[in-house]
């Protein structure tokens, strides 16, 4: 007879929530560049301007993330991760024929049209997953948004260690690696992913939590497992391949919960009869369980008349665009994303001047660090909403001042600064990625999130052009001196001295606003906590 998993079955959400973390890992390819970068700079003999823009282009394929946010409307899930994927595998296989010497180098303009590829691939992919999980798991949008932003961290430090293991730290190998995994995983992913009704039951909302924690707990033993590899010096080549063979064991693991699911609802087929009531949970608000619960027909009425929703109801882009809030969100996103991308594209460069011999430990500690910048913060924050009504901005601000902080130490180039400095941005960086993601679903609800969400991701490609193509590429070539081949480099604190102040300062804009958001969503935090509380208190009544 088969084994059939229904498709309201808890199994297959879980099964797409597996390959959602899949897809994660191996979807943070756009934050690799510093591992190649300065092989491409070389080849093409290009100045640092030269090469921060080609970082930039790489950023600039976000901006048309746009397309895949409107095309989550109108396309199934499956449907978007097919045209990520293979974007991505033209856009960073064109790439590897260059670093490999397979092809001649390129026109520049040519490299920035696939560096753009590369970049916008990962926006079908992260649409995708995070609009589909986030409407899966309504009620734990903390915790989604917190892994699955989690894995994408974690995504540059798995390549990033993999590549170390087995092909010596090759800039060609690392390329290949970026085009041909990501289409393969996106491809089994497809198989998987698919919204899935809401649950209606009070024990398998209690069970999320649990398996949230168990794939918390897998999430963090990588990251730990990465970073133990990081810090151990030099590898043997069975010792490298054992360290990859091990690592994809653990990615592996989360399968355990769907396979769980499966063997109970196999066992229990014929005692098990869940109602679900088909409604299209992207169109259900946040607060939507509150009204329908009280059965106040006014309120109803009041909201079908009014012309503007409020901040908590499911906005248009338009509508959104209209608040003061979205523009606030909007505004201190990019003073913790843009500087942040900045360091990240210019890391290997920043490393150089300031004399590391070996960067690729640099990218790897951001990466790992960000990882427990998004997992605790996904939690933590969704705790203290539970608990005491806290707005989530307020880890936005703890965020953008603990960063500005790293960028002084950065800029005082004390031994080890750059060390400390890199952990600090990456756990901010990922704090912001992570907490902004379930803001936006709140404030603006979830029925246009898809585009919403894209439009905020257009803070990358432009805090990736203000704080790194413009600042930082401009600032270093004013220090540096000019080489045989036609480009420049430049050695000492000084290179970036004055890249890590202003960047500071902006850090401190984005406190200003962020604490802001926090006073002015007081409201809306207290109602989702009370809601919260009244179903809870309802249930074990």
């Amino acid at each position: 007879m088969g084994f059939h998993i229904p498709s309201t079955s808890p199994a297959r959400k879980w099964l797409g929530f597996v390959a959602a973390v899949w897809v994660q890992a191996i979807s943070g390819n756009n934050y690799t560049f510093s591992n190649y970068s300065d092989a491409l700079k070389s080849l093409m003999s290009l100045t640092q301007l030269q090469l921060n823009n080609l970082s930039v282009a790489k950023d600039v394929g976000k901006a048309f993330g746009i397309f895949a946010g409107l095309a989550s409307d109108r396309l199934p899930t499956p449907a978007i991760l097919l045209i990520g994927s293979i974007e991505g595998f033209i856009g960073y296989g064109v790439q590897w024929l260059v670093v490999s010497g397979r092809i001649q180098p390129l026109p520049y303009w040519v490299m920035c049209i696939f560096l753009c590829m590369g970049g916008n691939s990962t926006t079908w992919m992260n649409t995708a997953i995070l609009v589909t999980c986030i409407r899966n798991f309504r009620k734990n949008r903390g915790p989604v948004s917190g892994i699955l932003k989690g894995y994408v961290g974690l995504s540059t430090a798995i390549f990033t260690d993999i590549c170390s293991a087995l092909f010596a730290n090759d800039p060609s190998s690392f390329l290949l690696l970026l085009a041909v995994v990501p289409f393969v995983v996106c491809f089994t992913a497809v198989l998987f992913l698919r919204e899935i009704p809401l649950s209606s039951t009070s024990a398998e909302e209690q069970d999320e939590v649990k398996y949230f924690g168990i794939i918390n707990v897998v999430a963090v033993c990588i990251a730990v497992y990465l970073l133990a590899f990081d810090i151990s010096g030099p590898h043997g080549t069975v010792s490298s391949q054992l360290f990859a063979a091990i690592l994809l064991i653990l990615l592996a693991s989360p399968l355990f919960i769907p396979m769980y699911l499966m063997t109970k609802s196999f066992i229990r087929s014929n005692s098990v009869n869940l109602d679900f009531e088909g409604n299209n949970i992207a169109t259900v608000p946040l607060l939507a369980g509150q009204i329908v619960e009280k059965k106040d027909v006014g309120v109803v009425v009041k909201k079908e008349m009014a012309t503007v929703p409020v901040i908590g109801e499911d906005h248009t882009i338009f509508d959104a665009m209209r608040t003061v809030d979205f523009w606030i969100l909007f505004f201190s996103f990019l003073c913790g994303v843009g500087t942040g991308l900045a360091v990240m594209n210019n890391l290997g460069q920043m490393g150089l001047a300031m004399g590391y011999v070996d960067v690729s430990i640099l990218v790897s500690f951001t990466s790992i660090w960000g990882f427990f910048g998004r997992i605790l913060s996904g939690s933590v924050s969704e705790y203290f909403i539970k608990k005491a009504a806290i707005p989530r901005p307020v880890w936005n601000a703890a965020s953008q001042i603990l960063m500005a902080i790293g960028y002084i130490l950065m800029a005082m180039a004390m031994p080890g600064s750059l060390y400390i400095g890199s952990i600090v941005v990456g756990i901010c960086y990922g704090v912001r990625l992570a907490v902004t993601v379930p803001t936006a679903s709140e404030l603006f609800g979830l029925k246009y999130y898809g585009l919403i969400y894209n439009v905020l991701i257009l803070n990358l490609p432009l805090g990736s052009f203000l704080f790194s193509g413009l600042l930082a590429g401009l600032l270093y070539d004013a220090q540096a001196t000019k080489t045989a081949s036609g480009g420049n480099t430049c050695i000492g604190a000084h290179c970036y001295r004055l890249v890590f102040i202003v960047m500071a300062i902006a850090c401190i804009v984005g406190f200003g606003l962020d604490v802001l958001l926090s006073i002015r969503t007081r409201s809306l935090y207290s109602k989702i906590y009370t809601s919260r509380k009244s179903k809870k208190s309802a249930v074990l009544s």
